[in-house]
């Protein structure tokens, strides 16, 4: 059964996949890394660090999972973005421990940005891999983007990106952590600060700011301080919270539908995890579709998927001569 290993190390989460091919099925083990209590995350020298320590426990673990796996291609993301300059330390942790796969078991390395894996990762999920042929709309939100995205095929990159919009500040996952860490939860705050806003009694007056596509969020953090400070329930504060940043997806996208025509809408990223936002864009935008949750996160899903697609048109153009 011809597989394909991923392995994504970006912050702050360890991943590895296998993407079973024959079965259109994946396997996964991911950890997050260590931060301690009341810090908003780490610096590149420590999650390097962690990573790998924690790498070669999430390989074990996801060879054991299973039996009879058979490799055809590894596959890793090196990048956070294949664009120009774009480059964070800790992608190194996975790109060195995949080059040594590939070089002993003699397998072929692909290399990917951990932006394409969101988004294979999030056609995958929404039974939607099919889009790769064609072009369409899709937001990258997590602790370190806000990206609103065009999405077109490429022969090279199998997606080639091209940003339409984006936070010109504080990115949406920043805000969610800065605001949970305010509230007293743990860091990452997403899953916690979710389940508080669901429980939230009142809905507090937002006002979204965008500048042409680009969009505005340092106001959140910013006012939910000012809201904790007057004694404000913590429930109202992750309410508005998550309001304002599901008020600023949505302008966002009625703003790229404006500019790009009517194109499928892909989410992905750790926020867009958030069942409160998905739910109330889902029932805006009547082509949005969202990754299941262990699919948004980060993980190395789509990593291990775009090893299957690109060593497929190797061996594809192969055939041809």
């Amino acid at each position: 059964m011809p597989d394909y290993l991923g392995i994504d190390t970006s912050n702050y989460t360890t991943s590895s996949a296998v993407y079973r091919s024959e079965e259109n099925r994946v396997i996964q083990s991911n950890k997050l890394l260590p931060v301690k209590e009341g810090e908003l995350g780490l610096r590149q020298s420590d999650a390097v660090f962690h990573h790998t320590q924690q790498l070669p426990e999430m390989i074990e673990k996801l060879f054991e999972s299973e039996s009879g796996i058979n490799l055809s291609a590894v596959s890793v993301s090196v990048r956070p973005r294949n664009i120009e300059g774009s480059y964070m330390p800790c992608f190194t942790s996975g790109e060195a421990v995949a080059r040594s796969i590939s070089a002993v078991n003699r397998l072929p390395l692909y290399k990917t940005s951990h932006q394409v894996g969101h988004m294979l990762s999030a056609l995958y999920s929404a039974e939607k891999l099919e889009l790769i042929n064609e072009r369409f709309i899709a937001f990258h939100v997590s602790g370190g983007t806000t990206d609103c995205l065009l999405c077109e095929p490429d022969e090279e990159e199998v997606i080639k990106v091209t940003e339409i919009g984006t936070s010109l500040d504080l990115k949406a996952g920043q805000a969610v952590d800065r605001v949970g860490v305010m509230l007293g939860l743990k860091f990452p705050c997403g899953a916690e600060l979710e389940k508080l806003a669901s429980k939230a009694t009142k809905r507090i007056k937002i006002k979204p700011v965008l500048k042409g596509n680009n969009c505005c969020l340092s106001g959140i953090e910013n006012q939910c301080r000012r809201l904790l400070e007057t004694g404000e329930t913590p429930e109202n504060i992750a309410g508005y919270c998550i309001d304002f940043i599901t008020e600023t997806i949505s302008m966002m996208t009625a703003k790229a539908l404006e500019n790009c025509g009517e194109l499928p809408l892909i989410y992905a990223g750790g926020v867009m995890s958030d069942k409160i936002i998905s739910e109330e864009i889902i029932s805006r935008y009547k082509n949005a579709y969202f990754a299941k949750p262990e699919y948004s996160c980060d993980n190395a899903s789509g990593t291990a998927i775009y090893g299957y697609i690109k060593h497929k048109k190797q061996e594809s153009s192969k055939c041809l001569y």
